[in-house]
């Protein structure tokens, strides 16, 4: 019972989701503007300066300089200047990060395995986002890192199939037990927490 009401929950999400991505790209034009949003406000712990932002995306430094002023003009993004390198970070007091952050989530696709994974795998007690993405970089794959017990190997292999058919990249995900955390989330590595 308790599947057929998540799968006839999932085409509905399946339709506000890319209702949500084409929105997002129709409100925001600027592709530039787009990966500096996902880069700071996906997880607020990132930090990069203009050049590698230009070596990540693949553009002009100009395009990059131009969005970063605006965002630093508008308060959305804060800067601080280390040796010769200004580096970027998001302002995570601004009163619209908490909104942004979430839209961003719903844009990439994140949200949807929260809900729609993550809630219904057992005894979960917590779950990261990894590599790239907590990085700050789109990515084709998504990391997660799955800590608890007794979980449904089954169940999450089948409802991380049915999410990526939702969701524009692969889902790779490890499960540890609790006292194994240390040996897989680094304190220097890039990490989101995601659940709970």
């Amino acid at each position: 019972m308790t599947f057929i009401y998540f799968y006839s929950n999932f085409d509905a999400t399946f339709e506000q989701y890319f209702y949500s991505l084409n929105m997002l790209n129709s409100l925001i034009t600027s592709k530039t503007r787009i990966k500096l949003l996902v880069k700071f406000f996906i997880n607020a712990q990132t930090k990069a300066y203009l050049r590698g932002l230009e070596y990540e995306f693949g553009e002009s430094t100009n395009a990059i300089r131009l969005e970063l002023n605006r965002f630093e003009n508008a308060g959305l993004i804060e800067s601080e200047t280390i040796g010769n390198r200004k580096y970027f970070k998001a302002n995570t007091n601004h009163s619209f990060f908490n909104d942004i952050h979430k839209i961003l989530l719903k844009y990439v696709g994140i949200e949807t395995i929260i809900d729609k994974v993550l809630s219904k795998v057992g005894n979960l007690e917590r779950a990261y986002i990894t590599g790239d993405f907590a990085r700050g970089i789109q990515s084709n794959i998504i990391d997660v890192l799955l800590v608890g017990t007794g979980l449904d190997h089954t169940y999450i292999n089948h409802l991380i199939d049915k999410t990526q058919e939702m969701v524009s990249f692969k889902v790779r995900y490890l499960s540890i037990v609790p006292h194994e955390l240390d040996q897989y989330l680094k304190p220097d590595e890039p990490q989101l927490l995601v659940y709970p």
